[in-house]
């Protein structure tokens, strides 16, 4: 990583955080479109919004399945290895039953799994409430740790803006919220504080120039993170080629939650803590 010079010392701490800040702010309001529309920061996927997910070994087309299953809800279709798999949106019990016969009837061999609409907003709550409370027991360990308001503040605040970002492109490009995505989620709270607790402990607790303990943190952040991006990068590779669904899906989130860490820490939190040392804070 040596190859990046990383000297910011040029930089006023305003300069640094308006990047990651307007990419916030947007990230802010795509979510409030998201909330008005689907009720929840993230468009739901079948495991929390209901309905059917049908797994088939077929040749046919996106339009053949299209046509096969005009009168049904379907609202989307994936290609996997010698087949496709198919999402319906909820329906009722006649429906169910009806495609279901048409499914056993046209293809024998396929896989249909159905999760209730009340089920799902089960799940939502209990995936909202995970959410919630790992991020509270995140906060409550970074004040902990550092017992100092704004070098805390700005490592909390980083994360919340990488959840943030990531939810937002999640809505972009169409991934879902699932199980699997909420549990990448999850991971990112964790991969989101290792680098800003880095940087912090260099800032705060080492003696030297600021802008030298900012070049060196940022040196060894980055090996952390580029480890890391290439492990997610090549679980990608992996399920893209193996058309894994769910693993695509969570890898992607990941990714993306890394790419705005990146920014988030090295910008956001850098400016914060620079501006906190000029004004006579830390050693």
């Amino acid at each position: 990583m040596g190859l990046i010079n990383y000297n910011i010392e040029k930089y006023s701490p305003q300069q640094l955080v308006v990047i990651p800040l307007v990419l916030f702010i947007i990230s802010l309001v795509v979510l409030a479109f998201t909330i008005v529309a689907t009720g929840m920061p993230v468009t739901p996927g079948i495991d929390f919004s209901g309905g059917t997910a049908v797994t088939i070994i077929t040749s046919d087309s996106r339009e053949q399945l299209q046509t096969t299953f005009a009168g049904y809800p379907l609202s989307e279709i994936s290609d996997m290895n010698n087949g496709k798999f198919l999402k319906f949106s909820s329906m009722d019990d006649t429906r169910y039953q009806s495609l279901s016969q048409l499914i056993s009837q046209k293809y024998p061999d396929a896989k249909i799994d159905q999760i209730g609409e009340s089920f799902g907003k089960s799940l939502q709550s209990q995936a909202a409430l995970a959410l919630i409370f790992s991020f509270i027991g995140m906060a409550v360990v970074i004040f902990l740790t550092f017992r100092t308001f704004v070098p805390s503040v700005a490592v909390v605040f980083s994360a919340l803006a990488d959840m943030v970002m990531t939810a937002a492109v999640m809505n972009i490009i169409g991934i879902p919220l699932s199980l699997g995505t909420t549990a990448a989620l999850l991971m990112l709270i964790g991969y989101s504080v290792d680098s800003d607790i880095l940087l912090t402990n260099r800032v705060l607790k080492r003696q030297g120039k600021l802008n030298d303990k900012l070049t060196g943190a940022f040196h060894t952040g980055m090996i952390m993170t580029s480890t890391t991006l290439a492990a997610v990068a090549a679980l990608f590779a992996v399920s893209w080629f193996g058309s894994v669904q769910i693993l695509m899906e969570i890898s992607a989130v990941l990714l993306i939650g890394l790419v705005a860490d990146i920014l988030n820490t090295w910008l956001t939190n850098v400016g914060i803590l620079k501006w906190y040392v000029q004004k006579g804070g830390g050693k």
